[in-house]
């Protein structure tokens, strides 16, 4: 949908200015002059590409909209007034006929981190916010657990603990019953082997839930980097859980 509806001219820069806004904020560099505006506002761009309400909601979840000088929130909202004019909740008021840079003032509560993280995912399947695994890792710090990205710098032999939403599960066949995953945190990839026992033990966590906390021995062999597991617990679900890539 975002290949064809034109809507999707602004997204890349809007929604990066977005995210680079609240969680790093970066010095103003030169530009060019912007160009002209394809689109004013949203009833123009319905006006001129008979674009449909759903695709419209979509487009305002992930942020594509906010060129129009609204939040994802506020974004809706105008779509739900374009879409049914007629009505006292859809009438238009002075902050409808604001600049676009005082249509954020507005009532509506805006989108959280979480909550803007889940939308990008839902409609795009990927973010460029913060990885979901940031939302919890201060409480997994407090627990002694490593990054993915801080695992090399170990000493092999020690006993670590990762965590992660686990993308592949491996099982070949010349592995003597041997399970391998991939936890991705919001630094990387970590590699856990999970031992026969261990994984008829906990089959059913070690299959069915998306998000993992693993204990055990830190390998690094030939610049091959694991976790051989010990121990796993499950954590709560993420604002998005990723489809994993299992026994393939």
């Amino acid at each position: 949908m975002l290949e064809t509806t034109p809507a999707s001219t602004n997204f890349c820069s809007v929604c990066a200015h977005e995210w680079r806004v609240e969680h790093e904020p970066v010095a103003a560099e030169p530009r060019a002059p912007s160009p002209e505006p394809r689109y004013r506002s949203i009833d123009d761009l319905i006006a001129k590409t008979g674009v449909r309400r759903d695709e419209l909601a979509a487009l305002a979840a992930i942020g594509a909209l906010n060129a129009f000088g609204y939040d994802r929130r506020g974004a809706l909202w105008q779509i739900e007034r374009a879409a049914r004019p007629s009505g006292e909740l859809f009438v238009e008021t002075a902050a409808d006929e604001a600049p676009p840079a005082n249509r954020q003032r507005s009532a509506l509560r805006s989108m959280t981190t979480l909550e803007r993280v889940k939308a990008d995912y839902d409609g795009m399947g990927l973010t460029i916010g913060p990885h979901p695994m940031t939302m919890c890792r201060g409480r997994l710090a407090e627990r002694g657990v490593q990054r993915a990205i801080d695992l090399p710098a170990g000493r092999s032999g020690r006993r670590v603990q990762v965590a992660g939403a686990v993308i592949t599960r491996q099982r070949p066949g010349t592995a003597k019953g041997f399970v391998f995953l991939s936890l991705e945190d919001e630094t990387g990839i970590a590699n856990v082997i999970v031992t026969p026992g261990l994984f008829t033990r906990r089959r059913w966590m070690l299959v069915a839930e998306p998000v993992l906390l693993v204990e055990g021995i830190l390998q690094i062999q030939d610049g091959v980097v694991s976790v051989r597991a010990m121990r796993v617990e499950p954590l709560p679900r993420l604002a998005h859980v990723v489809p994993s890539h299992d026994f393939g």
